[in-house]
């Protein structure tokens, strides 16, 4: 099994202590306050439909502040949790993807004129979403999505919008959920860089919070909440390491072996048992597929053209002049594992998992991607 690296590699790697503070969980509330003051709507973890989603809130009492989500391969199930922490759970059930890049987004609206017709653009106000109590992986799927969606081959104005106008607090990750497996891809448990504010939640003799700026906003923030400098207790700890990962994809050469596999015997059984929901792909946090539909309105002189998101596990997805390209989920699967694991690194030099282990929990069938990828690496077919 990987070894997971520790909160206290984080805490303890000659950083200034002078930038931290640490704040009292009664005086946590203004970190919300001074968002909001600041126009941002403020996205954090709720509890919600039985689940912890991320959605708007107007204070830290929505947090879903004694509940933790027991999560196992087609299994989530909240329950109390002891401790009082206020980000205790694990990753939630949605991501930033979700704000970031809506399922839904309208391009343009057109209008009957005369002989021809009026292209009418949308140009709404851009929404700015402060993310609190977001994971690493979360964090690390957005730089993700970043290479997708802000780089040369591709540029998505309106995701690039809602993304520099964002503001991240993300939240050390103590206890993973048994489906994560982010510290085998570079996905957590604890954010090295791309944060404003770095939370580290303290339960231990007295229940307080370690925050650490990572960009001039986020110091912007921490000046104006009450706090003190950090005492050595209070960095011992923060620095109780991370709890172990029970899950893991293998570090060396994975991508080349699955692609060497393609014809593996493994992925026939693994669609005998794919339903082919999509469920996987919509609770991941880096999965961008879209597609374009044009609708028209009650009026005969009006239409407008959308953007939907869509899965590669859809039949509709790959099809082409002559029928899908993908006909059978076998090859959708094999479609969606190897892109997001082994030629993703093509496209965009990473891996496009975090190991948040979402598609794990989701999935109705109780498909493992960890399993699949190292069953079919470990001897192609």
């Amino acid at each position: 099994m990987e070894s997971t690296p520790t909160v206290a590699a984080q805490v303890t790697d000659g950083r200034d202590d002078r930038r931290r503070q640490v704040v009292r969980r009664a005086d946590l509330d203004s970190l919300v306050i001074t968002l909001k003051a600041r126009g941002f709507e403020v996205i954090a973890p709720v509890r919600r439909d039985g689940a912890i989603v991320l959605a708007a809130i107007d204070s830290l009492a929505a947090l879903p502040r004694g509940w933790a989500a027991d999560q196992e391969p087609g299994r989530y199930r909240l329950r109390p949790a002891a401790g009082g922490a206020l980000f205790g759970p694990g990753p939630a059930a949605t991501s930033c993807r979700a704000f970031l890049r809506p399922a839904s987004e309208r391009l343009f609206a057109a209008r009957r004129s005369g002989s021809g017709f009026q292209v009418e653009t949308d140009d709404p106000p851009v929404p700015r979403y402060a993310f609190v109590g977001i994971r690493a992986c979360d964090l690390a799927a957005v730089a993700r999505l970043d290479r997708v969606l802000k780089g040369d081959r591709f540029h998505d104005t309106a995701y690039q919008a809602r993304r520099d106008a964002a503001f991240f607090a993300v939240v050390d990750c103590r206890e993973p959920a048994s489906t994560c497996f982010c510290a085998s891809v570079g996905g957590g448990p604890v954010a090295a860089a791309g944060y404003d504010l770095r939370i580290t939640e303290i339960t231990e003799e007295g229940h307080r919070f370690l925050l650490e700026p990572g960009s001039a906003a986020g110091a912007d923030i921490l000046a104006t909440l009450p706090g003190i400098p950090p005492d050595d207790a209070t960095l011992r700890a923060a620095g109780r390491p991370a709890a172990p990962q029970a899950r893991s994809l293998p570090a060396d050469g994975l991508a080349g072996r699955l692609c060497a596999a393609a014809e593996h015997p493994r992925w026939q059984a693994t669609a005998a048992r794919c339903l082919a929901c999509a469920n996987c792909t919509m609770v991941c946090p880096t999965c961008f597929c879209t597609t374009v539909e044009d609708t028209s309105g009650l009026l005969p002189d009006q239409a407008a053209r959308w953007r939907r998101a869509d899965s590669c596990f859809t039949l509709g997805f790959s099809y082409i002049h002559g029928g899908s390209v993908r006909a059978t989920i076998a090859a959708r699967y094999r479609q969606w594992l190897l892109h997001k694991l082994a030629t993703w690194h093509d496209q965009f030099g990473t891996t496009g998992c975090v190991g948040c282990g979402r598609c794990i929990a989701w999935c109705p069938a109780g498909i493992d991607i960890t399993e699949e990828a190292r069953a079919v690496a470990a001897a192609p077919g």
